[in-house]
């Protein structure tokens, strides 16, 4: 018997303008992973299979890398919550190639459906589509699939289903996917999906203002069965993520990539006291305000980086490479520097494009990655070049604290504890920096 999902751990007021700011953020339970063995679709994502297709699911995240990478794939132990090492679990949605999203609008009796059901599709798309696109350099065709286009009356109320903040999937939650599946059913072949998006009707719960509902389920082998095929990694969205700036149709949807990304393995980088390891440079830190990408640790581990452009510094000695912008195509993009079986840095240029629109401080982002550290307890922490300076960013519900946390040229950054030195040598008129990393011998024993 598998465990039971535990919660995921809240996040408190991000930072930004009196009046402005977000409450404390999401609790949401996970899972224990297992592996899947559903093959990929090849279906047109229609509601029904096509003649001779096979079914979608969950599959291994297949990791470019060479016997040089080694090192570099940090693991946590088995009992880690989603952990950061690499690769990642068996049992999460695919994250590359073609990746069918069967996404449902659902209202109450005791909470109608607000407008048309395809309006609240609108609220999310095509701009989660065009995120993904942007994050994985077109190497992930998210397709969100909409075979039912009106609202899907549940045979309960909501307050009958006990959802609330930190809900755990029994018994509300396995109630609710049971009854999506018996009301869904007659016009879904669910084998045809590798993940599901339930859009609720906004009116259902609290304002997003007051607590945030929307949850994930991901990697779970004890969820109900559609179609024979378990609902594994299902992400929930409720009431809209209104951050008060007046900015929800343009980044009102960024809260369902967020919620997407633990269906793909990631955890979250956020803790109960905020934003503060993290900040904005990672949408499963922060996913309201202004756009921000996925870190380069996050994009190798989904697939998207070739081994090639991730460099691993295992060797005592210095080495000098040249990286080329985290938004741009092509080019080295993230050097790893592994401390021990389950630590090590990270190291990537961040600047103003693609995904990353609010990046005010363009520059070299050095980050801790500990795969021991379960999801929202803090397994990645961002080191900051300018400690305590407030920031460079006003954008309202920004973490602005380390939104100058990148190195720039002629900067340093320094580890007296294991002797790991990163200096930004320089940048090129191209817009790529240089970085020379200088350490000693990575630290002997296992995982801690």
């Amino acid at each position: 018997m598998q465990p039971q999902p535990q919660p995921r751990r809240p996040r408190s007021d991000a930072s930004g303008p009196p009046g402005r700011r977000i409450p404390r953020r999401r609790l949401a339970a996970l899972a224990c992973v297992t592996a899947l063995t559903f093959t990929v679709s090849t279906s047109a994502g229609t509601g029904h299979l096509a003649p001779g297709a096979t079914t979608a699911g969950a599959g291994p995240i297949v990791l470019s890398r060479s016997s040089a990478h080694g090192p570099c794939l940090i693991r946590g132990a088995p009992e880690v919550q989603m952990s950061e090492g690499i690769p990642t679990s068996a049992g999460y949605a695919r994250s590359t190639g073609t990746v069918r999203a069967l996404t449902l609008m659902i209202d109450f009796s005791d909470a109608p459906g607000e407008g048309k059901a395809l309006d609240r599709f609108r609220e999310f798309f095509p701009q989660t589509r065009h995120w993904f696109r942007t994050s994985s350099y077109g190497r992930l065709d998210y397709r969100p699939a909409l075979p039912v286009r009106e609202w899907l009356r549940m045979p309960k109320s909501f307050r009958e289903y006990g959802i609330e903040r930190g809900a755990p999937f029994d018994p509300g939650y396995r109630a609710l996917v049971q009854d999506l599946v018996a009301v869904a059913d007659p016009k879904v072949d669910f084998r045809a999906y590798d993940l599901l998006n339930v859009l609720v009707t906004p009116n259902a719960g609290p304002s997003a203002l007051d607590t945030v509902l929307s949850v994930t389920f991901a990697g779970n082998p004890e969820a109900p069965t559609a179609d024979g095929k378990p609902v594994a990694n299902a992400s929930f969205v409720y009431s809209r993520q209104d951050d008060g700036s007046g900015s929800y149709d343009r980044t009102g949807y960024r809260v369902l990539p967020h919620e997407n990304g633990h269906v793909f393995g990631l955890p979250d980088l956020y803790t109960a006291e905020g934003g503060g390891a993290v900040g904005h440079w990672d949408i499963m830190s922060e996913d309201w305000g202004a756009n921000n990408d996925l870190l380069g640790w996050h994009k190798w581990k989904l697939g998207w980086l070739d081994a090639a452009q991730v460099h691993c510094v295992a060797d005592p000695g210095t080495t000098e490479f040249t990286l080329t912008p985290l938004a741009r195509t092509g080019g080295s993009k993230l050097v790893v520097v592994p401390l021990d079986s389950g630590t090590g840095y990270a190291v990537e240029l961040r600047t103003r494009a693609g995904n990353d629109e609010a990046v005010c401080r363009p520059g070299i982002l050095i980050y801790k990655v500990d795969a021991a550290v379960d999801t929202g307890m803090g397994p990645i922490t961002v080191q900051d070049s300018r400690r305590d300076s407030g920031g460079c960013t006003r954008a309202p519900n920004v973490h602005s604290e380390l939104s100058d946390a990148p190195f720039a040229p002629g900067e340093t950054f320094r580890d007296p504890r294991t002797g790991v030195v990163i200096k930004v040598v320089g940048a090129e008129p191209s817009g790529d920096y240089r970085v020379r990393v200088t350490r000693g011998p990575i630290a002997a024993g296992s995982r801690r």
